[in-house]
C-alpha cells in the first residue's frame, strides 16, 4: 500500500512520518512516535481512553486517520506536565484526590478535562460530569475524578479547593 508523508506538531515538537492512508492517529502516536500514554481501548470512540487535544479540540484518536491530522497541533498526555517536569494541576489533582484506580482511562480523562477547563475554567460538578461524559471509567465511580478536576480548576484559578459536602 502506498504511504503518505505527514507532518504535525506533537507536544510542541515538529514530527513527521510515512503512513498508510488507513493508519489511525492513535497507532501513529503510539507506534511511530513511541508515545504510549495514549491508550487504545474500544477503537470505536466509546471509551475515550485515546483522547488527545488537536487544534484546541478533544479528539478520540482511535477513529481519526493520521493523514487527517496533517499540519495539526496535537497535545498528548506526555505533553501535560509543566515545563520543569512537575505535574500539571490536573495530574496533581488526579494524584491528590485519588482520581484513578487501574489508570487505564486516566490519560484520556486528563486530556478531556484539560480541554474542559480551557473552555470552562470554573465548572460546577454537573458541568464536569457532562464534560467528561464521553470518557468511560470502569473502576472509580467518577466521584474522585470529578473532585480531581475541581481541584485542578481551583488550583489553576488560584483559589482554595473545598470539597462539596456530601
Amino acid at each position: 500500500m502506498p504511504k503518505t508523508h505527514i507532518t504535525m506538531k506533537v507536544n510542541g515538537a515538529e514530527v513527521e512520518g510515512l503512513v498508510e492512508s488507513r493508519t489511525l492517529l492513535v497507532h501513529f502516536i503510539r507506534e511511530n512516535l513511541a508515545m504510549t500514554g495514549t491508550h487504545i481501548g474500544c477503537e470505536t470512540t466509546h471509551c475515550g481512553a485515546c483522547t488527545v487535544d488537536i487544534d484546541g479540540m478533544s479528539v478520540k484518536s482511535c477513529t481519526m486517520f493520521a493523514v487527517q491530522a496533517q499540519g495539526s497541533d496535537i497535545t498528548t498526555i506526555e505533553g501535560m506536565a509543566n515545563a520543569d517536569g512537575s505535574l500539571s494541576a490536573l495530574q496533581e489533582g488526579f494524584r491528590m484526590m485519588h482520581g484513578l484506580q487501574c489508570g487505564f482511562c486516566t490519560p484520556g480523562m486528563i486530556m478531556r478535562a484539560h480541554r474542559l477547563l480551557k473552555e470552562n475554567p470554573q465548572p460546577t460538578e454537573d458541568e464536569v460530569r457532562m464534560g467528561i461524559s464521553g470518557n468511560i471509567c470502569r473502576c472509580t465511580g467518577y466521584q474522585n475524578i470529578v473532585k480531581a478536576i475541581q481541584y485542578a480548576a481551583a488550583k489553576i484559578n488560584g483559589v482554595e479547593f473545598r470539597e462539596a459536602a456530601e
